[in-house]
């Protein structure tokens, strides 16, 4: 689905995708910079970065961060602002991992009220990208990569042509830790108990749009743009 000129010129204003690990928001969010040409902004990008540079804020993470703590939303939401009034987010944005809580939907909220995009107010794009257990567990638990050159298979969906070897350089595939059964199944119920509420706050306002990320990639991609396009 190629971009016009017209849709990188386009305001498109802020997006919120929601969905639990391997329902697809990652590949949704990239097709949505390739088209309308505004930045995903990543919380942990952030957090990095802010550390990288030394700034004030990243002074302060550092520590809490090399700790293996949580940052205090105090700190989180400073370093979301200021990024988010940065030039390249002034037709629009998309938030990854942002807001994890109904308090920070609700600063969100509270933040785009008092912003402008291009002089229009414009309330966020809210998206859920739903999947069910079984599938989700079939796409993580399924992940394969190649060590050498990072070929990403799927033993389930898209399976290599010799078992456990990649297609282009004959190496062993691996599975990271984090793809394991047992850990996904308890990174399915942390998400569940913490991304419910949030969901629940954008639906009782009816700003919740619900996607079926077991379709094909291609046409939950024509469904995200039409949402965003209807909102446009």
């Amino acid at each position: 689905m190629a971009a016009n000129t017209a849709d990188k010129a386009a305001v498109i204003g802020p997006i919120v995708f929601l969905g639990a690990p391997g329902a697809g928001k990652g590949t949704q969010a990239k097709r949505i910079v390739e088209r309308y040409g505004i930045p995903q902004v990543s919380t942990g990008d952030i957090l990095r970065d802010n550390r990288e540079r030394g700034t004030e804020l990243g002074k302060k993470v550092a520590p809490i961060m090399a700790a293996g703590n949580l940052v205090p939303d105090e700190l989180v939401l400073a370093m979301v602002a200021d990024r988010l009034k940065q030039p390249d987010c002034e037709r629009g944005f998309i938030l990854d991992g942002f807001p994890r809580t109904v308090a920070q939907a609700e600063w969100l909220d509270g933040f785009l009220a008092d912003h402008t995009f291009q002089g229009q107010k414009i309330p966020a794009i809210v998206m859920i990208i739903e999947v069910g257990y079984n599938q989700l567990l079939q796409r993580l638990t399924g992940r394969r990569s190649c060590p050498v050159d990072g070929k990403i298979y799927n033993i389930y969906s898209h399976p290599p042509k010799q078992n456990g070897v990649c297609d282009f350089c004959a190496s062993q595939l691996v599975q990271r830790e984090d793809d394991r059964e047992e850990v996904i199944s308890e990174r399915l119920k942390s998400y569940e108990k913490k991304t419910l509420p949030l969901a629940d706050y954008y639906r009782q306002q009816g700003r919740l749009h619900v996607l079926n990320g077991e379709l094909p990639v291609e046409q939950v991609t024509a469904k995200v743009f039409a949402v965003i396009e209807k909102n446009d």
